[in-house]
């Protein structure tokens, strides 16, 4: 690892200061680059995501896919969490802590879109970002692709009747030119450019391909940064508006993503899921798709709502939150390959 990557949480803080003191003090031109959107999908994070993500999107080979197969137990897990327990599990933990601990502190007329935002921020699970933490901790790419086109499958489907039903709405809106257009932008185009990129490489020479690895390697982490810098930027008024509103919503946030984390790692240990697929399972299982939580916020309950705020808040904590659990399960391996391989022995001796 590179002293570049060896700090990068370092990096991370000084991106987020840094986006809130120029959000604060240039608001006009921050709010002039996020006029640039297509469907309440922002293009300058667009294009930065790509560069994030294609140089890991390089690195998988289709003709290999279908070794996903032999990881179906990690695939289950992380269906599991992200539609069985994590949109159900921050419903309870929005409930418990916005509407009974924190009430005193936080507006009355606000908490029931408090709640709602968390609940639309936990029902979406992340799409692009996934492959920057699966990245980050060695993760088996060909499970990340693969979980991660089957979560959008599945989310065109169920984020509406999941969300109604949590929300108590007979039928909600959602906005489905954001939602397809994320998938698009996010999953389809990086996807072709990358594997037309890899195609050409490999017909130039086989190290062809490991030399342009190498050097886009820091870019994507180039890329990581400069968007927090844009997210946290276009946030910072709301940030120093309102402190402490912000700082008790992201209590739950932060709580459900350790919570989901540790509970899909801890499945896949118990199921014997190999390591490369366990750590991006519990990163894929805790993290959140913020761009259509936003987006549905904002839709339901109006660009000033508490339910707009709550999504906001998500963006906020996603990236430091989800490094911390990506060094969790990478000094986490030794103990968790030895609980494997006891059970392999166990079984081998029945």
């Amino acid at each position: 690892m590179s002293t570049f990557e060896r700090y990068l949480s370092l990096w991370v803080a000084l991106c987020i200061v840094a986006g809130i003191a120029l959000g604060h003090a240039a608001p006009s031109l921050f709010a002039t680059i996020a006029t640039a959107e297509l469907a309440k999908v922002n293009l300058p994070v667009a294009v930065l995501i790509w560069l994030m993500i294609v140089p890991m999107l390089l690195k998988i080979d289709f003709g290999a896919l279908g070794q996903v197969r032999e990881h179906w137990r990690g695939v289950g897990v992380t269906l599991f969490i992200n539609w069985a327990v994590k949109p159900f599990s921050m419903a309870l933990l929005g409930t418990v802590f916005v509407a009974h601990v924190f009430a005193p502190l936080l507006p009355a007329e606000q908490i029931p879109s408090y709640i709602a935002g968390l609940i639309l921020l936990a029902a979406a699970p992340c799409t692009a970002m996934v492959f920057v933490w699966s990245n980050l901790c060695e993760g088996e790419p060909h499970y990340t692709l693969s979980q991660v086109a089957l979560n959008d499958i599945i989310m065109v489907f169920l984020f509406a009747p999941l969300v109604g039903l949590l929300l108590g709405v007979a039928s909600i809106t959602v906005p489905w030119d954001t939602l397809l257009l994320s998938v698009v932008l996010y999953i389809v185009v990086p996807v072709a450019v990358a594997q037309l990129w890899r195609r050409y490489l490999l017909a130039v020479g086989p190290e062809a391909l490991k030399t342009t690895l190498a050097r886009l390697q820091p870019l994507s982490l180039v890329a990581l940064l400069a968007t927090l810098v844009l997210l946290f930027g276009f946030q910072g008024e709301q940030i120093l508006a309102q402190p402490l509103v912000i700082a008790l919503l992201a209590v739950p946030i932060i709580i459900q993503v350790y919570l989901n984390a540790g509970l899909a790692y801890w499945l896949s240990r118990q199921f014997g899921v190999a390591w490369c697929v366990a750590a991006p399972a519990a990163l894929i299982g805790a993290s959140n798709f913020f761009e259509l939580a936003v987006a549905a916020a904002i839709s339901l309950f109006g660009l000033n709502s508490g339910a707009a705020l709550a999504t906001v808040v998500g963006v906020l904590v996603e990236v430091p939150v989800m490094l911390s659990v990506v060094k969790i399960v990478k000094a986490s391996r030794t103990w968790y390959e030895a609980g494997s391989q006891r059970r392999a022995a166990v079984k081998s001796e029945a």
